[in-house]
């Protein structure tokens, strides 16, 4: 048994000495297990087999009843983040961090017994509900004490976990196949003795992070490091706390900037391989490695957009995103219409990394805006954009193509309008990041009686 005490914040502030850089890997051990959520979908053609082995028996699973396990999985990372953003910075990293282990883990072992004893709603309460609980809980729990150890890099710092959870599925995905590979039998397809050998593994590796991670002393300030007595623009020396943080403009302005991104990247994401292989006419085997290669480009963006950013600012790192992302947007249909698979590959890949780059900026320009004492909390809350963002960029994709093959348009120009259509998504976001400004010093801790 662990004792109770180990976990209290108290307990984990750093002795001097310590060495921040055993942060980021705390993070890492952390993000790169709850990332694979990204890499699911192996576990879904198995798992129509339960009962045929072979083949899909009349008694398996469909494919759109087991994708409720993924969307219900991303529903509740969000809900989670919000609702316990303000617990995990009162209880510490330590603490959210091991709940967040026990959560996700504990997912994979209910779902084991769900996929043993061929219950679906057994599989939905454990990887989507209490398996997501530890997803939205883990991906918060690291943000504020890193950006606390690194008041001189905040973007690095947090891209440097966030790539994790990007590069989770890189890892996962493999792993599971060889598991299911190592366990399948005439009997059994090995989903559910996966799911326990997966689930104990990042129990471990959750673990290592959890007492490897410290808090940052009061005051603590790295050596050399001057606080600018003459702050950025858009920089705050006040802070901010999670209740008037939603009050302000500034974050429902970036609601709308992380929603927008969001959207844009994950409908492609879902469409990735039937995209390319109906504007090409590659293979399968083709439209899985563009899938790989677009992971790759989601993890290397999330750690080069959030470094840069501490350089040129988050505000203009976002413009970027959009105006960029704009025009490549935009000629995505082009390159399908000359049949210039390099240029689509390009066009795609460069998206990617801003998606990504999103995800790892965002939580820099919020420590921005609001300050360091609740930035975890509030990052919680705005992490309610992913959930709405993860329907609504695949309904975007996969509904307008239906719409459009059903009038008679061929499958490799159904993407056409949903790309434009998307062009003007990013445009609202470019539009909602262009109008934030600093915060009214009236929302600052100590001053909310002017409220």
């Amino acid at each position: 048994m662990i004792p109770t005490s180990v976990l209290e914040k108290e307990q984990t502030i750093a002795q001097p000495g310590f060495n921040r850089w055993l942060i980021p890997p705390a993070a890492l051990a952390i993000h790169l297990c709850i990332g694979q959520v990204y890499g699911f979908s192996v576990f879904n053609l198995p798992m129509t087999k339960l009962i045929g082995i072979s083949q899909s028996a009349p008694t398996d699973w469909n494919l759109p009843t087991l994708g409720w396990i993924f969307s219900s999985a991303i529903a509740f990372l969000g809900i989670s983040a919000a609702f316990f953003g303000k617990w995990v910075e009162k209880e510490g990293p330590r603490k959210a961090m091991f709940v967040a282990a026990l959560c996700f883990s504990g997912g994979f072992f209910i779902s084991a017994l769900g996929v043993y004893l061929h219950q679906i709603v057994l599989v939905y309460l454990g990887y989507g509900v209490l398996g997501g609980i530890g997803l939205g809980i883990g991906y918060i729990s690291p943000v504020s004490t890193l950006i606390k150890w690194f008041p001189d890099r905040p973007g690095m710092a947090t891209g440097m976990a966030i790539m994790g959870f990007g590069g989770g599925a890189i890892i996962g995905s493999p792993l599971a196949v060889a598991l299911m590979n190592h366990f399948k039998s005439s009997t059994s397809v090995g989903v559910w003795q996966t799911f326990v050998v997966m689930g104990a593994i990042y129990l471990c590796l959750m673990m290592c992070g959890v007492f490897l991670v410290r808090v940052a002393p009061p005051d603590w300030q790295p050596a050399g490091y001057t606080p600018s007595v003459q702050p950025k623009k858009l920089v705050t020396t006040a802070n901010v706390n999670a209740d008037n943080a939603i009050k302000t403009q500034q974050f429902w302005l970036l609601w709308v900037v992380l929603c927008t991104n969001v959207t844009a990247g994950i409908g492609v994401l879902s469409q990735a391989s039937p995209m390319i292989q109906e504007m090409f006419k590659v293979s399968a085997s083709v439209g899985a490695g563009f899938v790989v290669l677009l992971s790759l480009f989601n993890l290397v963006g999330r750690f080069f957009w959030s470094f840069l950013s501490d350089y040129i600012g988050r505000k203009r790192t976002y413009m970027i995103f959009f105006g960029l992302g704009m025009i490549l947007y935009a000629l995505i249909p082009t390159t399908g219409k000359i049949g210039n698979i390099i240029l689509f590959y390009g066009g795609f890949c460069i998206i990617l990394t801003m998606y990504g780059g999103g995800f790892a900026t965002i939580p820099a320009y919020l420590r921005d805006l609001f300050g360091t004492v609740q930035v975890g909390a509030i990052h919680g809350r705005l992490l309610t954009a992913w959930s709405v963002a993860g329907v609504l960029g695949p309904v975007l994709v996969n509904y307008i193509r239906e719409l459009q093959i059903n009038h008679g348009i061929p499958k490799a120009e159904a993407y056409t309008l949903t790309m434009y259509i998307m062009v003007g998504v990013l445009l609202v976001g470019f539009i909602a990041n262009l109008l934030v400004r600093e915060v009214h010093r009236k929302y600052s801790i100590g001053q909310e009686r002017l409220l």
